[in-house]
């Protein structure tokens, strides 16, 4: 049984995995900006110690866990697709 998208179909498919993709730039935007400041702010403190790179990694597994989301996960990549599809054969098999 063949899947059918409609073109509103396609275009809402669309418009939802673009805008995954640009909440996932923007992220990626804000923690180069934001991490960048606070590298230069760990050096003017007392310390001299580079303190940034703690936060730097917290937010940065957070990022790749995003991206992973997005670009692997995601509805609509092909990871998903192949084990949806599996998941439906299996089912069907069971029928």
């Amino acid at each position: 049984m063949p899947n059918t998208l409609t073109n509103e179909d396609i275009d809402r498919i669309a418009r939802k995995r673009a805008g995954a993709k640009l909440g996932w730039y923007a992220h990626a935007v804000v923690y180069v900006v934001v991490n960048a400041f606070l590298f230069a702010i760990s050096f003017e403190g007392i310390t001299h110690r580079p303190w940034s790179i703690y936060p730097a990694f917290g937010w940065g597994v957070g990022l790749a866990l995003h991206g992973l989301a997005v670009f692997l996960l995601g509805s609509g990549s092909d990871l998903r697709e192949r084990l949806e599809q599996r998941e439906r054969e299996r089912l069907q098999q069971r029928r």
